[in-house]
């Protein structure tokens, strides 16, 4: 995936997506940082035994599958483009995984498996994209298409138990001491080495820099001698390979196949990035701000649910805070 070519210089003498708008991408954080804290005060408030450690540790461990998309989604829109198929790419990369298990593949392999599968998938979202020049909108949806179809034609449309074992990974914990600390999750481990990983990629590396350049002006990317192509087709691969990693754990937690399972789920991670900062116009974003809108979402989610609200009027108030996000994108982008 390296480039031999070093970008050429703007004529501040800036490279390409070197400086991505970091006092607005700072203001963004915190904003967005900001509006957690204050949700989580008042539904502290509002919300009887929302604030006590066993709610909070949920609260992580439910976050963490929209944390882990919403980050693979961000690398694909910085480049200015979408990825609709990660929800379908959970449900098959899942039924894959345990499907193996089945067959007697060591559970570690059958992990491993279903990540692969994902990666497969994303690959060919990249080719898509780059070699046939199909939109991201229309490679992704078709691959969605395809992806569910694959995975509810394997099964026969019917869930598959897996192998005791199989369930380690979602639901066993470290640090446990008994009801008064559950310990943490596996999945929430995983998602914050991901987001550690994931932001170091984006800020501190090369192919991270030419994401933003990309997002920013394909042609003056390409004109500056990066590779294009190589690089967007890294990042549907990374995309797809993060939405395997939450099939494998959302069938480690279930111990079964689901393939019917995570419809819609594309829409929250997408809704975690946007919220969160990412511009569906590219060339911004940061992985701190997916995190963070993850968060708003499943603060949200959990804190409506204690207090009653039905599952309607939660996709009611979520629609209204992404729509309040792209707002706020747009007022920034014209200012």
């Amino acid at each position: 995936m390296s480039d031999t070519h070093a970008p050429r210089k703007d004529p501040q003498g800036h490279e390409p997506g070197a400086s991505p708008g970091r006092s607005g991408v700072a203001l963004d954080r915190f904003l967005t940082f900001g509006a957690v804290v204050l949700l989580f005060a008042v539904f502290s408030i509002t919300a009887k035994n929302f604030f006590t450690m066993r709610n909070v540790l949920s609260l992580a461990l439910q976050t963490s599958t929209t944390t882990l998309m919403g980050i693979g989604v961000t690398f694909t829109i910085i480049t200015a483009g979408i990825d609709l198929s990660i929800g379908s790419v959970v449900a098959l990369t899942g039924t894959v995984a345990v499907m193996a298990a089945i067959a007697g593949v060591p559970i570690w392999i059958s992990w491993l498996i279903g990540l692969a599968v994902g990666g497969v998938c994303g690959l060919a979202n990249g080719l898509l994209i780059t070699r046939l020049k199909l939109p991201p909108f229309i490679a992704t949806l078709g691959m969605m298409m395809v992806a569910r179809g694959v995975a509810l034609t394997i099964t026969n449309a019917n869930a598959w138990p897996a192998p005791e074992a199989f369930g380690s990974l979602g639901n066993d914990t470290i640090f446990r001491t008994g009801a008064q600390f559950p310990g943490i999750s596996y999945p929430v481990l995983i998602m914050i080495a991901v987001a550690f990983l994931c932001h170091f990629i984006l800020r501190k590396t090369r192919i991270g820099r030419y994401t933003y350049a990309i997002g920013s002006n394909e042609e003056a990317a390409r004109l500056s001698g990066i590779r294009v192509g190589w690089v967007k087709i890294f990042n549907y691969i990374v995309c797809a390979v993060l939405a395997g990693l939450v099939g494998v754990i959302l069938a480690s937690r279930m111990v079964t196949s689901q393939p019917n399972s995570a419809t819609g789920y594309e829409l929250n991670a997408i809704a975690a990035a946007v919220i969160g900062g990412t511009s569906l116009m590219g060339g911004v974003g940061t992985v701190g701000g997916t995190v963070i809108g993850s968060f708003i979402i499943g603060i949200l989610t959990v804190g409506l649910t204690m207090q009653g609200a039905n599952y309607f009027m939660q996709q009611i108030v979520i629609g209204l805070v992404v729509i309040g996000a792209v707002a706020f994108d747009q007022l920034r982008n014209k200012a």
